[in-house]
């Protein structure tokens, strides 16, 4: 019992000193970390001050650079900005000569367009005047060797002697009513062709003798032929009348030709005259047996054939025909009615 009670009262003491000695390192561990605090707090403050005194120095420093840098900008920029209006104003100089240059350009060209424009003009009145004048030389070189050559022809002819000249002619002509056979002619272009005119009308009798029986009444237009490449347009009145026949009064049926047109079928129509003249032709077959005392040749003549018409002439009076003319004027064709008159011959 002593002795458990010896045991107990040394683990007891143990127990004490052990926890005296704990708080012992408890109460240095607590002074250490309150003396660290403080040590640290000074050091931070000391340390804090510290960056804030090297940051307002160098702040102080750094505004001071920046600013005589942005003043060194700005002189630059001021500099560099007065550069700049330099330039824009000579920009502008330089624009306004170009433009004043380019309206002189336009200027000189439209004066130099008007100036070629005028010299052309005048170089063809030149070329021109060139032209007239060369021809006018051409035809005096030809008129003066033409009037050479007169000249020469004019001496020699009057070295000649004058030779005996014929001279033919017809007679007076004497105008007479043809009342026999005749025979007609047209004549155009210097062209003869035979016009069949009795033979057109023979057929327009016919024409007649057809209608007569007919009941239509009226006037009527027809044609008859072609015969020797001439037709005959006709017009024609039948119609119903009173006439006296042995004293009596009586109804009749009446037929008149109002009109005719003879013309060829085709132009130009017939020979030349000269190769009608030359040799056998429709005019020697046409006046073959025929006698000239009863016989008269009515030419119808249009005026670009009088001359032929003067030679025809002379060769039918050669071989002893009368001749009658019936000048007709250009583009009328040969027309007859019972108001005509007959053919007088010469």
């Amino acid at each position: 019992m002593s002795q458990h009670r010896k045991k107990r009262t040394m683990l007891e003491m143990g127990h004490d000193a052990f926890l005296d000695i704990v708080a012992n390192l408890v109460g240095i561990l607590i002074i250490l970390v309150v003396i660290l605090g403080a040590q640290s707090t000074a050091v931070i403050e000391e340390m804090h001050d510290h960056v804030e005194q090297d940051y307002e120095d160098d702040s102080h420093r750094a505004s001071e650079k920046q600013i005589s840098e942005l003043a060194a900008y700005s002189m630059k920029a001021a500099s560099a900005q007065a550069d700049s209006q330099r330039l824009e104003n000579s920009i502008r100089e330089y624009n306004a000569k170009i433009q004043r240059r380019q309206q002189q350009r336009a200027l000189m060209l439209d004066l130099l367009a008007q100036v070629e424009n005028a010299w052309a003009e005048k170089k063809k009145d030149f070329d021109a005047q060139a032209v007239q004048n060369a021809q006018r030389v051409t035809e005096f070189k030809s008129a003066q060797k033409e009037l050479e050559q007169l000249v020469g022809a004019r001496q020699h002819l009057e070295n000649q002697p004058a030779p005996v000249v014929a001279v033919e002619h017809l007679p007076t002509p004497m105008a007479k009513t043809v009342f026999g056979d005749e025979i007609h002619f047209r004549l155009k272009e210097d062209r003869l062709s035979i016009v069949p005119i009795n033979q057109l009308l023979d057929e327009i009798k016919r024409d007649f003798e057809r209608m007569a029986a007919g009941a239509r009444n009226g006037q009527t237009e027809a044609a008859v032929g072609p015969i020797r490449g001439f037709v005959a347009k006709y017009r024609m009145n039948k119609g119903r009348e009173m006439i006296s026949r042995g004293g009596q009064l009586q109804m009749a049926t009446r037929i008149q030709l109002t009109g005719m047109t003879v013309e060829p079928l085709e132009t130009p129509h017939g020979q030349t005259l000269d190769k009608v003249l030359s040799n056998s032709s429709e005019l020697d077959i046409e006046l073959a047996g025929r006698d000239p005392n009863s016989t008269t040749i009515t030419v119808w003549v249009y005026p670009n054939s009088f001359a032929a018409f003067r030679k025809l002439k002379e060769h039918l009076y050669a071989r002893g025909f009368a001749t009658a003319a019936r000048p007709l004027p250009l583009g009328q064709e040969i027309t007859g009615g019972p108001q005509g008159s007959r053919s007088r011959a010469q």
